[in-house]
């Protein structure tokens, strides 16, 4: 939908475009088709397990941009410090899983 800005004295027109539910509907049908991929990947039986590990994992990153971006609505202006926070979260889990399986594997 595109709404139109009264212009003012001098000024130039601003047309805005509104975000409407089919980037979402979009969005919402690919995430399924992924798990979908990645349901059938492991339902299949005959899939090497190292390449449906990896698929799952690819699968899985894609779905957390996917919900980050659309549903969390970090791709739009102004959301730089849920980023900045969300990415020292993810930062310290990642540093906390390692640490705990240097810590299982050496002890």
């Amino acid at each position: 939908m595109v709404t139109e800005q009264q212009p003012q004295e001098g000024s130039v027109k601003h047309r805005h475009r509104q975000e409407g539910p089919q980037r979402h509907i979009v969005v919402f049908i690919f995430s399924a088709i992924l798990t979908l991929i990645a349901f059938a990947a492991v339902a299949a039986g005959g899939v090497n397990a190292s390449f449906a590990v990896i698929l799952l994992l690819v699968m899985a990153v894609l779905q957390v941009f996917l919900q980050m971006g659309f549903w969390m609505h970090l791709k739009d202006k102004g959301h730089l410090m849920p980023i900045i926070f969300m990415l020292g979260g993810f930062f310290i889990a990642g540093t906390c899983i390692v640490m705990a399986l240097y810590w299982v594997w050496w002890e």
